[in-house]
């Protein structure tokens, strides 16, 4: 669990202005790391998705919500927030993080887990409308 406690730390800290060597501190080259979009394994590709979110959207952080941990696998619940620019609304979505440590507390593989269609894909102008038909006449 201690292992989960640091990398948590870290993310609940992590900003624009963290260097590549925090990211380090969990990140080697063996490293994998997954979400909706992108499938990447070594520390220069993790950090360069953390660099391009930053560029991307104005004030993006992550706050952990719950953590539960068996042995060197942990289940991170987190509550991303951002803004698309310094003007812009706040917005927020849940997703959980599956997160295997080796024994010295580097990640092995970081898999997230979110709602891609309805955190992204529905808020695109044209395309929102169109998902949003097909859900509702996929709901029972």
């Amino acid at each position: 669990m201690n292992h989960a406690k640091n990398y948590i730390t870290f993310f609940e800290n992590l900003n624009k202005e963290s260097p590549r060597g925090d990211y380090l501190q969990f990140f080697d080259e063996s490293s994998y790391f997954e979400d909706p979009f992108q499938k990447v394994r070594g520390i220069d590709k993790i950090y360069n998705i953390f660099e391009d979110m930053y560029a991307k959207l104005y004030n993006p952080r992550f706050t952990i919500q719950e953590c539960i941990s068996n042995e060197n696998i942990s289940y991170i619940k987190w509550n991303f927030t951002y803004q698309m620019d310094e003007t812009s609304s706040e917005n927020s979505f849940v997703g959980l993080s599956r997160v295997e440590f080796n024994d010295e507390g580097k990640v092995l593989e970081h898999v997230d887990f979110w709602d891609a269609g309805a955190n992204v894909y529905e808020r695109i102008p044209f395309l929102g409308t169109i998902i949003r038909l097909i859900k509702r006449k996929l709901h029972a």
